[in-house]
């Protein structure tokens, strides 16, 4: 009976027949937002799993690797990868602007960020360094705020503050005490330029493919890490086998793979949303160092990775949409 009462008014203001195409029109939209939401969060969460697994490798083989050779050593073997992935796909023709921004990603978040937290991480302790890096997602949601028109929803303003506030915790929980001024400032400048590298590449993403995104940035911060071959010559010469294999195993997943499925999920959803889900790295982190290096970790750590779980749920929670009523009703 509601659907004829529909229907009559529908007839007398000129629009019969357009609830029921609206109705499948809507439909078909959930259907399609629902299929895209699961492999926008299936993506997610192989990166954030591949970046948090880097920590802990990366822990391991910067004994023997200075940071650039280590940087420029994932990035050549990422770049390789990529490069087989890219075989038989059709180019899309990037403008100046795309360009720019482009070589704005690889040399800022693909060179500049590694080399600098690798150098960072030297002098300061892993709880120190967690702490500043995790400044990244809040500085991503205020530039995509503002530069992308993504606004501050509520819960995601929320949820980054109990996610960032769970940081803070392992971050006291873990650290030592020793961090000297530059080795701060490296970590600071590495979450920054993750940030703006990040707001880039949402840009960019808008119309070129994740992945040959991800491939011209990979292979531009490639570029930008030559200064380091002799270093890297160097050190595979002497370091031991498994960190060899380290650096293979940074280059194929936490690089070629983890970066592809970022930009994936960030073509799918919005920056600042995605930017929250890396406070889930700190606590992957402290369990597979836990389960591989033995670093049995401090019960206020555990806490603080449970209340960044918390916060990022709250953050991912999607805001209520605004009910109007139909025109003409």
């Amino acid at each position: 009976m509601a659907n004829d009462n529909l229907l009559v008014l529908n007839s007398t203001s000129g629009h019969a027949g357009a609830m029921p195409s609206t109705v499948n029109q809507v439909q078909q939209a959930k259907i399609t937002r629902s299929g895209s939401d699961w492999r926008t969060l299936l993506a997610a969460s192989i990166t954030v799993l591949s970046w948090a697994s880097a920590f802990v490798v990366i822990r391991y083989a910067a004994h023997d690797i200075d940071p650039g050779a280590l940087s420029l050593g994932r990035l050549l073997v990422a770049s390789f990868a990529l490069s087989a992935m890219m075989i038989g796909r059709k180019l899309v023709r990037l403008t100046p602007r795309e360009w720019a921004l482009t070589a704005l990603v690889g040399i800022a978040w693909f060179a500049v960020y590694n080399i600098a937290l690798n150098a960072g991480e030297q002098t300061v302790d892993a709880g120190t360094a967690a702490m500043l890096i995790q400044l990244a997602p809040i500085l991503i949601g205020i530039l995509a705020g503002f530069l992308l028109g993504e606004g501050f929803p509520r819960m995601l303003v929320i949820g980054g503050l109990v996610a960032f506030a769970g940081t803070l915790l392992i971050g006291f929980a873990t650290s030592t005490g020793n961090a000297d001024l530059a080795g701060v400032l490296l970590v600071l400048l590495s979450a920054t330029v993750y940030s703006i590298a990040m707001v880039a590449q949402k840009v960019v993403l808008r119309r070129i493919p994740a992945l040959q995104t991800t491939w011209l940035a990979c292979l531009i911060g490639t570029v930008a890490c030559l200064p380091f071959i002799g270093s890297l010559i160097r050190d595979v010469a002497v370091a031991p086998a498994l960190q060899i294999l380290g650096v293979i195993y940074l280059g194929l997943i936490p690089t070629a793979l983890a970066f592809s499925t970022w930009a994936y999920a960030l073509t799918h959803t919005s920056a600042g949303k995605l930017g929250v889900t890396t406070f889930v790295v700190p606590p992957i982190t402290i369990l597979l160092g836990w389960l591989f290096l033995n670093e049995v970790p401090p019960m206020l750590a555990i806490v603080g990775g449970a209340l960044s779980l918390v916060g990022v749920a709250i953050a991912r929670r999607p805001s209520r949409p605004k009910i109007t009523a139909p025109s003409g009703m």
